[in-house]
């Protein structure tokens, strides 16, 4: 891509003139055409104009994040109670673009996908003493016939209790890597930073059932990897540090710590050699590194992933059992590995972004593409429709990016104030039909939001640059 840009810096062509189109308006296109999206046909409460935006509170002071306060001023999200939010339509294509991702990562180690009942009954919950371990972070009700659940904060004891059921298991048939994407619930005393700590958030969360410690510390290394694959493919640089296990449990624990300012967790690292640590796992009085001795540096961050290596903790409980090679029940090596999916992307939001725009993972924008013909009525509005010409030029010559070229057709605005817009919406691409597309051949203004280039393209020009973009 840079190297494509630096081409383009440099590039004088004689290209045709966009020519040979049916005219057609903005909210629908010529016959055998996609439909084209629109901006102001989104469902999208914006604070644009606005300095400050309030919490769900009502107090702009409780803004306390970057994330935060830009996630809410472009309508990315919405407060519905005390650590609840509509999530709305950019938003949810930035998710689903993520849970295709970590698809993506967990079914190329062999994961496969299911989906749990957020429902949990407590008796599974006392079998394991966590109905009551657990405290009050855990949403309990009744219903009707006055049975007892709750909002599953996690899922150990229900697919245990799964696997458990299933009374042939051989060890030829594992590992099972078993996860889902769902909503979970956890009563947070005190909600805060957004999508960042909530009492309603997504999460990927995968169990592995092995034959034996060995093979079940393997696909603990295997999922961790996977981990530090998607992570690098965000571009994200999380740490993985050595963890409590707590109200979990198990024999062995990591988080993957995202490192920013308004992190709620300490982590130690080492410059000299691997070593790193949540605070929590150290004695206080520690200052070296127990691996080398050498100097350790502390640092905030936000955790975005959890591994553990539970052995039998639940499968002991449950009776979670499979043949072995010798004829005999034996109990399954447990892990459990957690994704927090929303707080991912607000995490994102928060280290990449300026204080003032937000800028995403490449694969995660919501649009890739943002069109800005001219104003009506102005000197360039000739060229507007040159503008829904680029764009299904755009969709026909690029397939990947069908659905993620937005046009803003909100031409009662100057051409600056949809660039504002743009800006801080963080469309990785923002091509604007300005003076130069009344040219022979037209040129587009191309604004590359990530590196902060500007170039100006033929509609060719346009086309061949944005086909090196990646899209899940």
């Amino acid at each position: 891509m840079e190297r494509l840009l630096a081409r383009f810096r440099a590039l004088a062509t004689c290209s045709h003139q966009l020519s040979g189109y049916v005219p057609c308006r903005f909210h629908h296109c010529a016959p055998g055409r996609g439909k084209r999206l629109m901006l102001s046909r989104v469902f999208q409460p914006q604070n644009l104009r606005e300095d400050q935006v309030l919490s769900p509170e009502g107090k702009s002071g409780d803004l306390t994040c970057k994330s935060q306060r830009l996630m809410l001023q472009v309508g990315l999200i919405h407060p519905a109670s005390s650590g609840c939010y509509h999530l709305l339509p950019y938003t949810v294509r930035a998710m689903e673009k993520l849970v295709r991702v970590i698809d993506q990562e967990m079914q190329a180690i062999g994961g496969q996908k299911l989906n749990m009942p957020s429902l949990s009954p407590a008796e599974l919950w006392r079998a394991t003493n966590r109905w009551d371990l657990m405290g009050k972070e855990l949403l309990k009700l009744r219903d009707r016939h006055g049975k007892e659940y709750c909002l599953g904060p996690t899922h150990e004891e229900a697919i245990t209790a799964l696997v458990a059921s299933q009374k042939t298991l051989s060890y030829k048939q594992l590992p099972f890597l078993l996860y889902q994407v769902t909503r979970k619930f956890r009563d947070e005393p005190r909600p805060r930073f957004g999508l960042l700590r909530g009492r309603e958030f997504y999460m990927k969360d995968m169990y592995t059932f092995d034959s034996s410690p060995e093979a079940a510390r393997q696909t603990y290394s295997l999922v961790c990897d996977a981990y530090n694959s998607l992570f690098n493919r965000l571009g994200l640089q999380c740490v993985k540090v050595q963890a409590d296990v707590g109200s979990i449990g198990g024999m062995m624990s990591h988080e993957f710590q995202l490192p920013m300012d308004v992190g709620e967790d300490q982590f130690a690292v080492c410059p000299s050699c691997s070593f790193s640590a949540n605070m929590e796992t150290l004695d206080l009085s520690q200052k070296n590194c127990p691996a080398c001795q050498g100097p350790l540096t502390e640092t905030k961050g936000s955790e975005v992933g959890h591994t553990f290596y539970l052995g039998t903790k639940y499968s002991s409980i449950f009776n979670a059992q499979f043949i072995n090679v010798h004829g005999k029940p034996s109990l399954a090596e447990m892990g459990c590995y957690g994704l927090g999916v929303t707080r991912i992307l607000a995490a994102a939001i928060e280290v990449l972004s300026t204080e003032d725009c937000i800028r995403w993972p490449g694969l995660l924008a919501p649009y890739q593409v943002c069109l800005i013909p001219p104003k009506k009525g102005s000197k360039e509005a000739g060229a507007t429709e040159l503008t829904g010409h680029l764009y299904d030029h755009i969709t026909e010559a690029v397939p990947q990016l069908r659905g993620e070229v937005l046009l803003d057709d909100r031409t009662h605005l100057t051409i600056g104030n949809r660039l504002k817009d743009a800006n801080k919406f963080g469309y990785p691409f923002v091509i604007i039909t300005g003076k130069r597309a009344l040219e022979d051949p037209a040129h587009f203004e191309v604004w590359c939001q990530n590196t902060g280039e500007v170039v100006f393209l033929t509609k060719e020009g346009v086309t061949e640059l944005l086909s090196q973009v990646q899209v899940v």
